[in-house]
């Protein structure tokens, strides 16, 4: 059902906006760094008239940042940023109780992601923020007449980076775009206390499965893998690391994980996890060599890192459905290789995505960041920026606040010693 809110928007089912505004309320309690930063939004009005097209997963989390920014003074549209991560009830809520349109629904084919994604872009936005860089891929390629409107974007997570880095080396980039994702108290939490819980945890809701004992096999060594590894060790697992930067795999080493190259480690593992970033990390080569009741899934954001086609080309046996987000391929000779959630990121297609208590950074650099660029795009080229570092440090005090904890100072005499060359031996 599409909205008849008069507002815009496309969703599953408004009727679904109660659900869905008690799950926000939830999220909301344990996020009060976001908290604090939209009470001070709702007084000072710092984003008042700046129309902006968010690109994003629209989960309880980000609704929260949603109503962040409309509090802010933000004119929003939000679209989904993944076909299978929307919550339909996050998203009835919004448009119903917030009055913000909202084109998400879960499980929409191409042709729907990508219609709301232009819907989004119709709100010829002053600014955009995305989380994977299609908002603005899209915008670049179809919509260039709207971007003399764009003062600037702020982009959530590692594939986005990539991309829009991409970008800038090739001069195509044509306003400056912040990189949240590269913030300390984005990345040294999000990617992997976040990450790494999220995905373990939609790999045991989507199977079920005992991990202790099993190999697990973890590709990219980032700050993803690192905290999926770190989990999956916790639950009991013997966790293989598969690299291509040596200094990472060095560090997998050195953390107790073994590490060997991904044709090795493809007959050996129960469970497969790819956070890379790239393209075809499980390749035709690797699904040829797995054994019968491996299972497969991606954490990055594009299911570009597990080749399906070449999957599918081995299933000659067919393939079916066995259990929600479960896909069974049978080869030729017998064996059966499981795909969980089409290969889109485990942990928002088959569970609830990271926890509240995480995003609430995140998203604090989102708030943060966006009110940052407003003040200073125009001194900026069109180039990837991160946050500064003193707004990096204030989140973090703001969480350490929340938290109950204190932390030292430097005194005076620290201060001048740490600035001074002459003192030696």
């Amino acid at each position: 059902m599409s909205s008849t809110t008069g507002i815009g928007g496309d969703v599953k089912d408004i009727s679904l906006a109660a659900r869905g505004k008690g799950r926000i309320e939830w999220a909301a309690k344990d996020m009060p760094v976001l908290t604090l930063i939209r009470e001070r939004f709702a007084r000072e009005q710092p984003l008042k008239g700046v129309r902006m097209s968010a690109c994003l997963h629209v989960t309880t989390e980000t609704a929260n940042l949603a109503i962040t920014l409309k509090a802010g003074g933000a004119d929003l549209v939000l679209c989904a940023s993944n076909p299978l991560s929307t919550q339909d009830d996050v998203a009835a809520s919004l448009l119903v109780n917030e009055g913000i349109p909202v084109y998400a629904i879960k499980d929409e084919d191409e042709e729907t992601y990508y219609r709301h994604l232009r819907s989004a872009l119709e709100h010829a936005p002053q600014m955009t923020m995305d989380d994977g860089c299609d908002l603005v891929s899209l915008l670049h390629k179809e919509r260039a007449d709207l971007i003399p409107n764009v003062i600037a974007g702020l982009e959530e997570t590692t594939t986005g980076v990539i991309r829009l880095r991409s970008m800038e080396a090739n001069k195509v980039l044509r306003f400056p775009v912040l990189a949240v994702n590269d913030s300390d108290t984005k990345h040294l939490f999000d990617n992997r206390y976040g990450t790494g819980q999220s995905t373990v945890d939609a790999i045991i809701r989507t199977t079920n499965l005992l991990l202790a004992g099993r190999n697990f096999v973890v590709l990219g060594y980032g700050w993803c893998g690192r905290g999926v590894a770190a989990r999956a060790r916790g639950m009991g697992a013997n966790v293989i690391v598969t690299e291509v930067n040596p200094v990472r795999a060095i560090e997998a080493v050195m953390d107790g994980f073994r590490v060997m190259p991904m044709l090795e480690a493809a007959p050996l593992g129960d469970v497969f996890v790819s956070v890379t970033g790239d393209l075809n990390v499980i390749d035709g080569p690797h699904l040829e060599r797995m054994k019968n009741g491996a299972i497969i899934c991606n954490s990055g954001h594009f299911n570009d890192e597990i080749n399906i086609p070449a999957l599918e080309r081995l299933a000659t046996g067919g393939h079916r459905e066995v259990r929600d987000f479960i896909e069974e391929y049978t080869y030729a000779d017998g064996r059966k290789i499981y795909l969980l959630a089409d290969g889109r990121l485990v942990n928002l297609s088959a569970a609830e995505g990271h926890p509240a208590s995480v995003m609430d950074m995140s998203f604090a650099n989102q708030a943060l960041g966006a009110e940052y660029m407003l003040k200073n795009a125009a001194s900026l080229e069109p180039k990837v920026y991160t946050i500064p570092q003193d707004i990096d440090h204030e989140i973090a005090r703001l969480k350490l606040h929340a938290m109950g904890i204190e932390i030292d100072t430097l005194t005076p005499e620290q201060v001048q010693y740490l600035s001074a060359w002459e003192s030696g031996t």
